[in-house]
């Protein structure tokens, strides 16, 4: 049980460093930021079969929209922590890197750019986007955050 709870609390770490970047970038550098609410509405239209998007914003909305997408968010975080961790223990023998973390943050931007943004109606790489290559940079930048963020967290003792 103590395993499990490191893990989340190392899922919980990474995301909230990765949103603090976000933010940051958002109100400084002017980076575009997820609306997780329209993540929430997206999760809230799957039950019904509606997957893919043209646009997200003229679906209808859902209720607790904005909820329901920032704890699918960190429920994602902490599923990539737990998954690292397993990686860590049965591919890499137990020891973590910052380059074996960066490049598994770096992989987790395949979700975003194949599911995610494309069933928002943004498109593959965010394609659609009013602003595509601020969206891919964006990714990039939190993405890698966040698998510095795992490498950091692991090292400052939230480890299983």
């Amino acid at each position: 049980m103590d395993e499990i709870l490191k893990i989340l609390l190392l899922g919980v770490f990474a995301t909230v460093v990765m949103d603090i970047w976000a933010t940051f970038s958002n109100k400084i550098l002017k980076f575009p930021r997820t609306n997780w609410a329209m993540v929430g509405r997206w999760l809230g239209h799957i039950p019904s079969g509606q997957l893919v998007h043209t646009s997200i914003n003229s679906a209808p909305e859902i209720k607790n929209e904005n909820a329901i997408g920032w704890a699918f968010h960190y429920l994602i975080g902490t599923a990539y922590a737990a998954f690292y961790v397993f990686l860590v223990f049965f591919a890499l023998g137990g020891q973590p890197s910052l380059l074996s973390a960066w490049i598994f943050g770096l992989a987790t931007i395949l979700s975003p750019w194949f599911i995610m943004q494309p069933s928002l109606g943004m498109g593959f790489f965010a394609s659609n986007a009013p602003q595509p290559n601020m969206v891919r940079l964006q990714n990039f930048a939190i993405h890698s955050i966040f698998g510095a963020a795992l490498y950091y967290g692991w090292l400052w003792g939230i480890n299983a």
